[in-house]
């Protein structure tokens, strides 16, 4: 299963960027390792990793972070602008009446003008748009788990159905067998010839089973693909079984990992973020002073002097209480939906934990107990069957029993996959041991 971030989110873009890969060297290590041998037995198959990393580097809606990185960017630098600096030009005393009727007495300004930001207003604009970072951050690392959850269910999901054709074609072997030996009965005249029919018959079913899952890992396998952009799968199997479940743990361990998860993490960025507003509009109830200097040329007398000036808004500090009564609400507001998520969070972990416990105990029980005595109970009643104690009937029974148990364990272990895939999603740690490396044994069935 898939490994995903460790420890507290983390507290720059950097160190974001750092955590991917991160999460990617650490699958590598641990999840799927494929034996030595693994690259000449076949060259398309896909290992969970892999396919977790192409879903992390080309999947469409992580890309689109990219751009709104870039943009946050740029409102940083824009956020981080002194005031600009303006310059006016003025004429006065023109074009009058009289002795202002020309201009013998016009008079010509040119000043340079601006404010003086009081209140720290710049570096409350750089904080609060470096506050959306951290949300954008917080955002796209969350959607990068629950990626990585769905590469992980839908490579599950490739897994089961991997195994649910592999048995589809040992059912057909079995089938094959108990035709050649009703037909045997049938020509030494100790079975009748509808048995004969009717083995031929579960035959024929047999195969469509087998072309039936073919189409549906076909399906399965473009499922995974589309997640990294490959409408067109360029792997023909995927390494893994369903034998090695893991245990069921212990549920409050697992929530005190799972209130540390990004999408939890997030709040705080939102709540930081909320923070900043609060500071940027209480910053803007300080009043700016505007300035100009400059130089006047007094037509008339042909001289000139220096102009300087002052301006200050005659408003007080209730000016901008709205905005900064706006931001407290909305961070009041970010508590609240936290609390809410926390209870939302526990009540998925403890569904998904119940699950995979489920899942667990089923498999476990179906592999241990009841596989075996049906498989004893099959050889035992094949036997009985052409030595003529029993009719076909029960022995095509006890190949049915055998089967639909076959099929509960790869459902039971799918499921608990599913469940610990979302565990694992929710607490942002790994919970799973890797799903081991196994041949396919119908690997040619696929084609």
């Amino acid at each position: 299963m898939y490994q995903t971030i460790c420890g507290a989110q983390t507290r720059n873009i950097d160190g974001y960027r750092s955590s991917i890969l991160t999460i990617i060297c650490c699958l590598f290590a641990a999840l799927l390792a494929l034996p030595a041998d693994a690259a000449e037995r076949s060259d398309t198959a896909m290992t969970l990793a892999a396919a977790i990393q192409l879903a992390l580097s080309d999947n469409p809606d992580l890309q689109v972070y990219r751009f709104r990185e870039t943009g946050l960017q740029g409102l940083v630098e824009n956020a981080s602008l002194r005031p600009p600096i303006d310059l006016s030009a003025e004429a006065e005393n023109i074009g009058g009446t009289n002795h202002y009727s020309d201009f013998e007495s016009a008079e010509f300004t040119l000043a340079l003008s601006s404010v003086i930001e009081l209140g720290d207003k710049r570096e409350a604009r750089v904080a609060a748009a470096e506050a959306q970072r951290w949300v954008i951050a917080g955002e796209r690392q969350t959607r990068a788990l629950d990626l990585m959850g769905e590469v992980t269910r839908r490579y599950v999901e490739v897994v089961a159905t991997q195994a649910r054709l592999d048995l589809a074609v040992s059912s057909r072997s079995l089938a094959q067998e108990l035709v050649q030996s009703v037909e045997h009965r049938a020509r030494a005249g100790a079975a009748p010839e509808a048995e004969s029919l009717r083995a031929r018959a579960s035959l024929a079913q047999a195969e469509l089973v087998v072309s039936e899952e073919q189409n549906r890992l076909r399906s399965a396998r473009l499922s995974l693909s589309v997640l990294w952009g490959d409408m067109e799968p360029d792997f023909v199997r995927v390494s893994g079984n369903l034998g090695n479940l893991g245990d069921v743990g212990d549920f409050n361990t697992l929530y005190e990992r799972a209130i540390q998860n990004p999408a939890i993490e997030l709040f705080a960025s939102e709540e930081r973020l909320r923070e900043a507003e609060i500071q940027l509009a209480t910053s803007q109830s300080n009043t700016d002073i505007g300035w100009s200097v400059g130089i006047r040329q007094f037509q008339e007398t042909n001289d000139t002097a220096f102009v300087a000036g002052l301006s200050i808004p005659l408003v007080g500090a209730k000016r901008n209480s709205g905005a900064a009564q706006s931001a407290r609400a909305a961070r009041d507001e970010t508590s609240l939906r936290r609390e809410s998520a926390l209870l939302n969070l526990r009540a998925s972990l403890f569904d998904a934990y119940q699950q995979r416990k489920l899942g667990i105990e089923t498999a476990s029980s179906l592999r241990s107990d009841v596989i075996p005595l049906l498989q004893r109970a099959l050889q035992q009643t094949q036997e009985a069957y052409e030595n003529g104690r029993y009719s076909y009937q029960e022995w095509a029974a006890a190949q049915q029993e055998l089967l639909s148990a076959e099929h509960a364990l790869i459902a039971a272990a799918s499921a608990a996959l599913h469940s610990g895939a979302t565990i694992e999603q929710l607490t942002s740690e790994p919970l799973l041991p890797p799903l081991e490396p196994g041949s396919s044994n119908a690997e040619q069935e696929t084609e």
